[in-house]
């Protein structure tokens, strides 16, 4: 298995830390005036979508995961679980609500998402990029609201909030960043 060191720590970078798949979001190498240089990282764990800090050391190694994904549809929540099915075998599969985290904001029946395994079992999965969405609910407009730059918080059909800018009213479909939680652009 490959491994990684401290000066090969980079942003979106996937590792095994103490036994958990995690893929750093953030990191800053540190060079004090007195002592051996280090990096301050954040990582967020695969398994439960929980984001700690580590201090990694010259020195320190850590294993790249082995993961692998696969493109499932969305079915629906059970009440326990989110179910999905393989699109090749129709094999079904449920997670649980804590391993779908930030994801299940944006899940919509029949939509396609990217599961992610590690070691043969199922542990997270990511919606698609970008999608377009209804918006359920956003207030109206008032005479005055034209300023450049200012936006009003819509709540999608998948129970999301995003910030849009005042031109975009309810009933209006949308093209969202679902990585930043973003508006993009107005549907024609």
């Amino acid at each position: 298995m490959a491994t990684v060191g401290m000066s090969e720590i980079k942003k979106n970078i996937r590792l095994v830390i103490g036994e958990v798949p995690c893929k750093v979001i953030e990191f800053q190498h540190v060079k004090p005036g007195k002592g051996a240089a280090f990096v301050r990282m954040k990582a967020k764990s695969f398994l439960n979508g929980r984001v700690f800090e580590k201090t990694v050391h010259a020195g320190d190694k850590f294993e790249v995961p082995e993961i692998s994904f696969k493109t499932m549809q969305y079915l629906y929540d059970d009440g326990e679980m989110y179910q999905f099915m393989d699109k090749d075998t129709y094999e079904q599969l449920g997670l649980t609500y804590e391993q779908c985290d930030d994801a299940s904001k944006w899940f919509k029946d029949g939509i396609d998402v990217d599961m992610v395994f590690y070691k043969g079992n199922a542990i997270t999965v990511s919606a698609p990029e970008v999608m377009e969405l209804l918006i359920t609910d956003t207030p109206p407009n008032f005479k005055g609201d034209t300023s450049s730059g200012s936006k009003k918080p819509a709540t999608l059909e998948t129970g999301a909030v995003v910030q849009v800018p005042y031109h975009v009213l309810e009933g209006d479909t949308i093209r969202v960043n679902t990585v930043d939680c973003e508006y993009l652009e107005k549907v024609k």
